[in-house]
C-alpha cells in the first residue's frame, strides 16, 4: 500500500503526529483535497439550429405529397371547423383548436410547411396528420386488436370460430341461490325449451358435496342436449366476507355443471360448457345502470308480445306454450323469476354477439 493509501485507510484520514508538520503531508493533502475554484467558467455560446431544421423539414414534407394531395390536405385545414377537425383521431383536443386559432390570426395555410408553425405540430406529428387527412380510416398507427379479443371478453374458455358458426342449438343456464333455470334455443332463435328447477336444499346447513352432486345431476337429467351449454359468469365480490357462503355456492354449482356437462372432454378435449359475461349481456339489452344490472323482466315480456304481433319476431315462442309463459310473467313481484328471464336473454345475446357476428 502506498503512503496515500495508508493515510486514508478505512475511508478516514489517520493523523500521525510526526507527519502533521511535514511538508510531505501538506503536499499529499493539497493534491487530494483541492479547493474548488471560484473563477467564472467560460460560457460557450449555444447555436440554435431549430429554425433552420424546421424549414428543411417543411420542405421535405411538401416533397412527400403530390400537388393534388397537398391541395386536399390544405382544403381540410383551411375550411374544416373545430368539430370537423376533431373527427380525425390525431387532431382531437388542443391541436384542432390551435389550427383554427392560427388560421383566424394568420390566414389560410399556403402550404404544408406552414402547418409546422402551429403550436404542438412538429415534423413527425404534421406528417401523421397529413396522412390521416388523406386516409381517415388508416391514417396514423392504430393498435390492432387480436381477432378473437371481443369473444375472449364475452365467453370463456376460448373456442374456435368454426365451431361457433356450426352451432345448431344451445342451452343457456343461469343459477341462483334457490333455483337453476335454462333456455334451449336453436340458431333461428326459436325457444325449444324454457324452464327452471328449485334447489332449496343447497344453501342450507353445511355444504356437502354429495348433496350438490345429487341436486345438480337431477337438474341436468332434465336438460335437453345441445352443441353448447352456456353458463352465466357472475358472483358477489370476495372482499365482502359476509357473502362468502353465496360465492362458494356459485363456484360449486359452476364446477359441478362444468364437470357433468363436459361429458366428452376427456376424449376429444373440446369444451361444451362456456361461461358468458353477465354485464356484456346486460349492455346488449341496455339493462346496465352504472355497474349494476337491472331486471330483464320487461324485455322478456316485450319479446313475448313481439312473437305474437310481429311476422318476423326477434325470438320465436311456440304457440302452444306462449300462453303459459305469459301467465308466468304476469304474476306480481312476489314471484320474481330472475333466473328464468336471464337464461333467455343470455341465449339471445350469445347468438347475436358470438355466433351471428362471426358469420361473413
Amino acid at each position: 500500500m502506498n503512503v496515500l493509501g495508508l493515510l486514508s485507510a478505512g475511508g478516514r484520514w489517520r493523523c500521525f503526529p510526526f507527519l502533521l508538520e511535514s511538508s510531505l503531508f501538506q503536499t499529499l493533502r493539497n493534491s487530494c483535497c483541492r479547493k474548488k475554484t471560484t473563477a467564472p467558467k467560460k460560457i460557450i455560446p449555444h447555436v440554435d439550429f431549430s429554425e433552420e431544421n424546421t424549414k428543411e423539414s417543411g420542405k421535405a414534407l411538401d416533397k412527400l405529397f403530390s400537388s393534388e394531395q397537398q391541395a386536399s390536405i390544405l382544403h381540410v385545414l383551411n375550411t374544416a371547423s373545430n368539430k370537423e377537425l376533431e373527427a380525425f383521431r390525431l387532431l382531437r383536443g388542443r391541436k384542432s383548436i390551435n389550427i383554427v386559432e392560427h388560421r383566424e390570426k394568420f390566414g389560410p395555410f399556403q402550404n404544408l410547411e406552414s402547418l409546422m408553425n402551429v403550436p404542438l405540430f412538429r415534423y413527425k406529428t404534421t406528417l401523421k396528420v397529413c396522412k390521416s387527412i388523406l386516409s381517415p380510416e388508416t391514417g396514423g398507427k392504430k393498435k390492432k386488436l387480436p381477432e378473437n379479443q371481443l369473444l375472449r371478453k364475452l365467453i370463456k374458455p376460448e373456442v374456435g370460430r368454426e365451431r361457433l358458426k356450426a352451432v345448431n342449438s344451445i342451452v343457456s343456464i343461469v343459477s341462483g341461490t334457490r333455483r337453476i333455470a335454462w333456455a334451449h334455443l336453436d340458431r333461428k332463435l326459436a325457444v325449444l325449451d324454457w324452464q327452471q328447477n328449485e334447489c332449496c336444499q343447497l344453501m342450507k346447513g353445511t355444504y356437502p358435496s354429495s348433496v350438490y352432486l345429487e341436486e345438480i345431476s337431477s337438474v341436468i337429467s332434465k336438460m335437453p342436449k345441445a352443441d353448447f351449454y352456456v353458463l352465466e359468469k357472475t358472483g358477489p365480490s370476495v372482499q365482502n366476507s359476509s357473502l362468502f357462503p353465496v360465492l362458494l355456492h356459485f363456484h360449486i354449482v359452476e364446477a359441478m355443471l362444468y364437470a357433468l356437462l363436459n361429458k366428452t372432454f376427456a376424449q376429444d378435449g373440446q369444451h361444451q360448457v362456456l361461461s358468458m359475461n353477465r354485464n356484456a349481456v346486460g349492455k346488449h339489452f341496455e339493462l346496465m345502470i352504472g355497474d349494476t344490472r337491472t331486471s330483464g323482466k320487461e324485455i322478456v315480456k316485450q319479446l313475448l308480445s313481439e312473437s305474437v304481433l310481429k311476422e318476423e319476431p326477434r325470438v320465436f315462442f311456440p304457440p302452444d306454450k306462449i300462453v303459459r309463459y305469459r301467465q308466468l310473467f304476469s304474476s306480481t313481484e312476489q314471484y320474481r323469476a330472475e333466473e328464468l328471464y336471464d337464461s333467455l336473454l343470455q341465449a339471445v345475446a350469445f347468438y347475436e354477439l358470438a355466433v351471428f357476428n362471426t358469420e361473413s
